[in-house]
This record gives C-alpha cells, sequence and structure tokens, in this order.
C-alpha cells in the first residue's frame, strides 16, 4: 500500500495539519487554533488530536509518521523545544516524546523555518536543486539551509538564524542582543519602523506602506528600497559563503517584489563576484503557507530513524 505522513505545522495562533502522500500530495488537512490560553497541556492535546482525527480517515495506507514544525529552537536528537519566543510554555521542554508517549508513533520535530525551505525543495521552486537557501520574510526574518537535500542543522540544530546576520555594522538593536540584524532592516516590522520614521502616518502597517507605494508615495518606495538594500547585503554573503544555485524568498513581503527587488539585486551584484559571474538565482518561494506543511510532511520520508 502507499506510504501517507502527517505534517503539522504549530504556530502561535493556527494549528495546520495534513496527510501527505509520498508523492507529494495533499489527501487530507485540517486546521484549528492554537489554544495558547490553555497552555503546554492544551496545545499537545490539539495536536494529537488533530493527528488520530486524521489517521483515522485514512484506510489501507502505510503510515510513515509524523513531522512538526515548531517555531524556535530545536535540539534534534533530543526532541527538545529549547526556546520558542511564541510559545514560551514550550521552552525546555522534551515535546517530542510527549507526542509520541500520547500517540504511539514515530514524531520528527524541525524548526518551522526549516521545514518551509524543505518544503520548497520537495514541492516547491527547488525541486530541481538539492542546494538552496530560503528566507523567510514576516515579522521578523527566518531562514532554513537545504544542502544535499537535506536541512543543514548545525552541531546543536540552530543553523540557519540567517535574519540576525548583521547587514548594517551600526544598525538598529534587535532582541537578540546583537545590532543591525537584518530582520531589523529588512522585515515587515522594519518597514512600518521606517515608516514611522519617514512620519507616513501613524501605526502603518508594511501593508499600508506599500500600498502607499502603489500610490506614487516616494518616502514610502525608499522605505522598501532601504529594505531592498539590506537583503541584498545578506544574500551576498549567502551567495559568497555557499555558491549554491537557487536562493529563495517566501512571505507576505513579496508582494512588494517591484519595490524591493532591484535594490536588492543591485546590492548582491554588487557585493558577490560569484553572483556576477554564475548562473545563481534569487526567485519567489511558490508554496507559501503551504510550504511548512509539505516540508514537515516529508520529514518521515526523509529520516527513517528518530532523531
Amino acid at each position: 500500500m502507499a506510504a501517507y505522513s502527517i505534517g503539522v505545522d504549530l504556530g502561535g495562533t493556527n494549528l495546520r495539519a495534513a496527510v501527505i502522500s509520498e508523492n507529494g500530495e495533499i489527501l487530507d488537512k485540517l486546521s484549528a487554533e492554537t489554544d495558547v490560553a490553555g497552555g503546554r497541556e492544551a496545545v499537545i492535546a490539539g495536536i494529537v488530536k488533530s493527528i488520530i482525527s486524521l489517521r483515522d480517515r485514512q484506510s489501507g495506507a502505510n503510515f510513515a509518521g509524523v513531522g512538526i514544525g515548531v517555531p524556535g529552537f530545536i535540539v534534534l536528537e533530543k526532541g527538545l523545544v529549547l526556546n520558542s519566543n511564541n510559545l514560551p510554555f514550550l521552552n525546555n521542554f522534551p515535546l517530542r516524546d510527549a507526542i509520541e508517549k500520547d500517540l504511539g508513533a514515530q514524531v520528527i520535530l524541525e524548526n518551522d523555518a526549516n521545514a518551509a525551505a524543505l518544503g520548497e525543495k520537495w514541492m516547491g521552486a527547488g525541486k530541481e536543486v538539492d542546494d538552496l537557501v530560503l528566507l523567510t520574510l514576516g515579522t521578523g526574518i527566518g531562514g532554513g539551509i537545504i544542502s544535499g537535500g537535506r536541512v543543514l542543522h548545525g552541531f546543536m540544530g540552530m543553523a540557519g538564524e540567517l535574519g540576525h546576520l548583521t547587514v548594517v555594522p551600526n544598525g538598529n538593536p534587535c532582541g537578540c542582543g546583537n545590532i543591525g540584524c537584518m530582520e531589523k532592516h529588512a522585515s515587515a516590522t522594519a518597514i512600518e519602523s521606517m515608516a514611522k520614521l519617514m512620519s507616513l502616518g501613524d501605526n502603518l502597517t508594511s501593508l499600508d506602506v506599500y500600498n502607499l507605494a502603489k500610490g506614487g508615495e516616494e518616502r514610502a518606495k525608499r522605505c522598501f528600497e532601504a529594505m531592498g538594500s539590506a537583503l541584498g547585503i545578506g544574500l551576498a554573503m549567502l551567495v559568497n559563503t555557499f555558491n549554491f544555485p537557487l536562493y529563495l524568498l517566501s512571505g507576505g513581503a513579496l508582494a512588494a517584489w517591484e519595490f524591493f527587488a532591484p535594490a536588492m539585486l543591485a546590492e548582491l551584484n554588487k557585493r558577490s563576484y560569484t553572483f556576477q559571474n554564475t548562473p545563481t538565482r534569487v526567485e519567489k518561494a511558490i508554496l507559501g503557507n503551504q510550504a511548512g506543511l509539505y516540508g514537515a510532511g516529508y520529514l518521515p520520508f526523509l529520516y527513517t530513524t528518530k532523531k
């Protein structure tokens, strides 16, 4: 019988799960609110309930296991959530073992941005390559690195924190303790901060700033140009470091591609000899908010033993 897995994308607001075939077809899915108010036990119960519900609706197929994308740092070998800003009650908690105990099936945890990168490699814009980098442009900036078709984890599972590359040496302070991080200069939050400094209005969202730019507001366009320059500096470091064929951008900020991409590509071309002289591509990811589900669902097929 054909195999299937269940992929789970655990977020601070929503919990999504899907049954995915070994060929990458979503066979069934469901979503619910993450019961943050109920705390750790409620969130774990919601995950287990979703998985069991989906599994019980399958028949005559081989269940490969469960993959879960979790926001935060994961100690992979222990299945331990070391730190999760969005779900702080999971900090220093062995989430994998708790779910496996209730579920009676193999569970593999992965950082949510890494899962998204893996999803794009498996069924998205990176299907034709084995090496890529994904940047997720949202409230902050996450990242995932795929090398040889697998997530590059580092020795503790914390590789790929690309939003914390320094792109402005004396730039804005970041919650991580550094200054000038890429996510402080190229995220949706950065756009909102720049709009405030440019006196574009009070409490503007990045979408508001985008709409102003579309309407011809030059100050709004300059916000996105500054974002693009910061992204270009970060991408130049990544291109020079990895020499991968593909670098993908995802997230809501892609809507403003026309405003930030020219500055991004100009900065990248200026700062990377490799980019100038190789067919390196910088492109939009294509799976949207499904990337993490695909990547989580791919984990049981990719890894045959428990991490």
